[in-house]
């Protein structure tokens, strides 16, 4: 018994410290990317190796623009599209994953998501796009990490710099370029609605720019863009 207990305790010990390291390794990199601009995040290496199945030598259209570069115009339609209440919460809506709850069993499958600002960027600087509960558990955790180092001025920063726009497209200042041909800080209002309605499907919504529901969606986040609240 003695031998069992002491085996167990052994393994009890090299399961947290194994969680110790692995939570440290992720809360090191929130420290850095609080002072310093990511070059790669894990989105962007996956998407990088997808590209590069098929052409070798495909490169990503990325720049980093401070936020102060940044049109004030695409921060509130980002805001207004995919988190109303980002100034406000500390990194979890709550309401808005009810109402995704709901929704989802209302129709017998996933159509919402109700991640929060800071809980997309947990996923696209350092976790994978798999669909598990472990993987929501990590995203949860790193979530709350960012909340309590950055501002919320930082974490809207980086999201804008990090977020997926299209084919190898990340980031607003390459968004812009790509679509529009301005930079990220000469966005009008109707670009900067169009771009944040592209959010959820950036990759589909680049091979399918006419779409009736892209053109739609991007009049309603427009006419809520002036009540929104950004860093």
């Amino acid at each position: 018994m003695r031998r069992i207990a002491k085996a167990l305790t052994i393994l009890v010990g090299a399961i947290v410290l194994a969680v110790v390291l692995v939570e440290g390794w992720f809360f090191a990199h929130v420290l850095w990317w609080d002072r310093y601009n990511p070059g790669v995040t894990s989105v962007m290496a996956a998407r990088l190796e997808a590209l590069r199945t098929k052409n070798p030598s495909a490169e990503l259209k990325y720049r980093w623009v401070d936020y102060d570069r940044i049109s004030t115009h695409l921060k509130r339609a980002v805001v207004s599209a995919e988190d109303a209440k980002f100034i406000d919460h500390e990194g979890f809506d709550w309401e808005g994953i009810q109402r995704a709850l709901e929704k989802n069993q209302n129709r017998g499958k996933v159509v919402a998501g109700g991640s929060t600002i800071s809980q997309q960027l947990a996923k696209n600087l350092l976790l994978s796009g798999e669909r598990s509960y472990l993987r929501k558990g990590q995203e949860a955790i790193v979530t709350v990490m960012l909340e309590s180092v950055m501002s919320k001025r930082r974490i809207l920063e980086l999201y804008l710099n990090v977020a997926e726009w299209g084919e190898g497209v990340f980031g607003a200042e390459a968004a812009a370029r790509h679509y529009f041909g301005v930079g990220a800080a000469n966005l009008a209002p109707e670009q900067a609605a169009r771009l944040a309605a592209m959010l959820p499907r950036p990759r589909f919504y680049d091979r399918n720019r006419g779409s009736r529901y892209l053109a739609t969606y991007s009049e309603r986040i427009l006419a809520r863009m002036p009540s929104a609240q950004v860093p």
